[in-house]
């Protein structure tokens, strides 16, 4: 900030006069003859009830800094109506070189938790905005994988007024990256005679499955006699003994919402439901039933299109499809394959916009903590462009599933039908990252392009996933939301 003359000239690169946010404001009212069309305008979004009280500090202390009316508090009020309100009126001042330079200029600052964070970013992509603007995540929530995967860091932020100030100063310092996301389709047939395969959750329903409203009657995925839903992700997919944590971390939130207001006591609490529900001792205490190779046969799709069965060692409990090289509060579980593996196995580093999936095993909690050690990885069993999951009739009534770290309990079938679940590579979207941040480009000059065995990718369009309108928006409603009934101090 050393190059501004005073603490307002600062200011003045993030300002966005209200004219250009509000049409019913006239131009005339903050006409400044020596304001010039600022270097990196923001909208800031933030979850009032992340952090206990730290978003109600944050909201007062941005609106004290900038213009009111670019401060928008997620409680009172949904991104994608907001952005639409926007986007017209930038629409409408089209002639303007002012408003036209602030919508090239445009970025996002969201914070909350990693759910906060999804909802952003789905609603920016299935708005479809001709102008798409990145987005910086501020770490809110208890894991905080997005933010920390983008050099934004884990911990909860300051919100003085030289905190947000040093966070703006990273902002207008950081560097754009694309990153996959990820669409995901579950169907279930409809039971011939009672019970149920539609998903339970503990609080409200994973909003990353648009809160599991059936996919429209129009929509070419429905099938008669099947519930279909649809959604996607940023971060990670996951299923078994960790999903099945996390479920429960999530049950105790709601019952006891007044014991969950420190990330420290928060992450604490995590580790002891870890203990209790045997995840620490999977072998005594959790049943072979619920090992991934007895749940759900498991199928991988490479660019070209071809299908073929994965492997899933029997020891393995728990199944993670991670994008980011961010899972449970910043671990990595790819880590970088040693040459010879690169080699073998065609494994590359996890680069977040190379069109691939990475699919790690875990035995149990222990297998986890490997992670803490220098590279220490799971059990790297593929790396894919699509992945399905079918489960059938088995030992077991149920199982847990969690998305960007949202969980559910997934009732598994009573009779010979199946639940499928499969993912899919869907397009990408604009994140801004400060210069050291732990993610990678396939892209970015300082990395290997591709390692020796590995596929060259250079074609996003991937014709084999363009098969239809499922594949052409990243959610089933028309914009990425949090139903109206969601009460979004719950999403991690």
């Amino acid at each position: 900030m050393d190059r501004y003359n005073t603490l307002s000239d600062f200011l003045k690169e993030f300002y966005i006069p209200t004219y250009v946010l509000l049409q019913e404001a006239e131009e005339e009212e903050e006409a400044l003859p020596t304001f010039q069309p600022p270097a990196s305008p923001v909208l800031v979004f933030i979850n009032s009830k992340s952090g206990g009280q730290l978003g109600g500090e944050l909201i007062l202390t941005y609106r004290s800094l900038l213009n009111h009316n670019q401060v928008f508090d997620l409680g009172q009020e949904t991104p994608d109506k907001v952005l639409r309100r926007i986007y017209l009126n930038l629409e409408r001042l089209k002639d303007d070189d002012f408003a036209r330079k602030i919508r090239e200029k445009l970025k996002i600052i969201v914070a909350g938790g990693d759910g906060t964070a999804g909802w952003l970013l789905g609603v920016v992509c299935d708005l479809k905005l001709s102008h798409p603007p990145p987005i910086a995540t501020v770490p809110l929530g208890t894991g905080n994988n997005l933010p920390f995967a983008f050099g934004w860091g884990k911990k909860n932020p300051g919100t003085d007024r030289n905190a947000v100030e040093s966070f703006l100063d990273q902002v207008l310092k950081a560097k754009e990256m694309k990153i996959d996301n990820w669409h995901i389709l579950m169907r279930m047939k409809t039971p011939k005679e009672g019970g149920s395969c539609d998903p339970v959750a503990p609080l409200e329903l994973p909003h990353s499955l648009h809160a599991f409203h059936r996919v429209s009657p129009t929509d070419e995925l429905n099938k008669e006699g099947c519930h279909t839903f649809r959604g996607g992700f940023w971060n990670y997919f996951s299923l078994g003994m960790d999903a099945q944590i996390s479920y429960a971390f999530h049950s105790e939130r709601k019952l006891h919402p007044e014991k969950f207001k420190n990330q420290l006591v928060n992450q604490s609490t995590y580790v002891k439901l870890g203990c209790t529900q045997g995840w620490f001792c999977a072998s005594l205490f959790h049943p072979a039933s619920r090992n991934i190779a007895q749940l759900a046969k498991v199928n991988i799709a490479t660019r070209n299109g071809h299908w073929h069965d994965l492997h899933i060692p029997h020891s393995i409990r728990s199944i993670v499809c991670l994008n980011l090289p961010s899972f449970s509060g910043g671990l990595n579980p790819w880590g970088t394959p040693n040459p010879r593996k690169q080699r073998d196995r065609g494994l590359t580093p996890p680069f977040v916009d190379d069109g691939l999936i990475e699919v790690v095993g875990f035995r149990n909690a222990w297998h986890g903590l490997v992670l803490l050690a220098p590279n220490g990885h799971g059990t790297r069993l593929a790396q894919a462009n699509r992945i399905r999951f079918e489960f059938h009739k088995g030992a077991t009534d149920h199982t847990f599933m969690r998305m960007d770290g949202e969980p559910w309990k997934q009732p598994l079938p009573l009779d010979d039908e199946t639940v499928m679940v499969e993912i899919s590579h869907l397009g990408q979207v604009n994140m801004l990252a400060t210069h050291d941040c732990r993610s990678r480009s396939v892209f970015d000059p300082l990395t290997p392009r591709h390692q020796d065995g590995a596929e060259e990718y250079d074609d996003y369009e991937d014709e084999s996933v363009a098969e239809g309108e499922e594949f052409r928006k990243f959610g089933a409603a028309d914009t990425f939301k949090i139903p109206d009934e969601v009460d979004i101090s719950q999403l991690s």
